[in-house]
């Protein structure tokens, strides 16, 4: 798998795991660990949590997937915004190294714009850096005029982006993409399904012998610069996952999904979910 530079040159996978939704109760923890473990043994080796997951139950998740296996993780997790202010996100880092049973985060994101001003938000990741809490910061959430008012050093965006919402594409990507700043793909998937029952994305699906989940993904990193972060809790989706990142989607392919889902001709407001 072909992997992506962070702002710096150092690298991590194009295609990672996502954990929305895991630790609250809808599987064992136990096996939403061993979906994680098993995604780390096919190269799914970014995980994505956040202290909001579930209340912290799925960095719970990942400390138990990732037990003993630390060093092979390149490890995302966010901060809410109300915990965002200088004092507040050193407390909150904390809580999460304890759930995730680690002495640092690789990646930390502000999660969304609050009240708290940007400035003071990083001052405290800076801090944590320094300590050696924290080895990259990021943010989640932010269009185009929030990521302007950002000090260098921001290392990634995180976006809600699939062909369903590609609100992102009229600026935003070329934002990023201006200053080697990956943007990562939450929820690349779609919500309740209504991507995956596209007649578009199925047609491609049965040229590919694939699935609509897998060309959802295939179209989501077609471009350089993404990082997408499906969740899966199977471990045949973990497998399904996986396999998309060698599907390469044609010109004709990726028109048709066009076709469908329109690319975006003016500025919207940010998609979020």
């Amino acid at each position: 798998m072909r992997p992506i530079a962070l702002p710096g040159g150092e690298t991590v996978p194009r295609l990672g795991q996502g954990t929305w939704h895991m630790g609250e109760g809808e599987r064992t923890p136990a096996a939403e660990a061993a979906a994680l473990r098993l995604g780390l043994d096919l190269g799914l080796t970014l995980i994505d949590t956040a202290e909001m997951y579930g209340e912290g139950g799925a960095e719970e998740v990942v400390g138990a997937a990732i037990a003993g296996r630390r060093d092979e993780v390149f490890l995302v997790s966010k901060v809410y915004p109300h915990n965002a202010d200088r004092r507040g996100v050193a407390a909150a880092c904390a809580r999460s190294l304890k759930r995730l049973r680690t002495d640092r985060i690789d990646l930390y994101l502000l999660h969304w714009r609050g009240a708290v001003p940007l400035a003071e938000t990083v001052a405290g990741f800076e801090a944590l850096r320094d300590a050696g809490k924290i080895r990259h910061w990021g943010v989640s959430n932010l269009d185009t005029d929030d990521m302007a008012e950002l000090p260098p050093g921001c290392a990634a965006n995180q976006v809600l982006y699939n062909p369903e919402h590609r609100g992102i594409e009229f600026d935003l990507l070329d934002w990023c993409a201006a200053r080697a700043m990956p943007v990562m793909a939450y929820s690349p998937l779609g919500q309740a399904g209504t991507l995956l029952r596209a007649a578009a994305l199925g047609r491609v699906a049965r040229r590919h012998g694939a699935t609509p989940a897998q060309i959802a993904l295939a179209w989501t990193l077609r471009r350089d610069g993404i990082i997408a972060i499906p969740k899966a809790a199977e471990a045949q989706h973990v497998h399904a996952n996986a396999a998309a990142a060698a599907i390469v989607l044609t010109a004709a392919d990726r028109a048709e999904i066009d076709a469908a889902f329109p690319p975006p001709r003016r500025k919207r407001p940010l998609a979020m979910l």
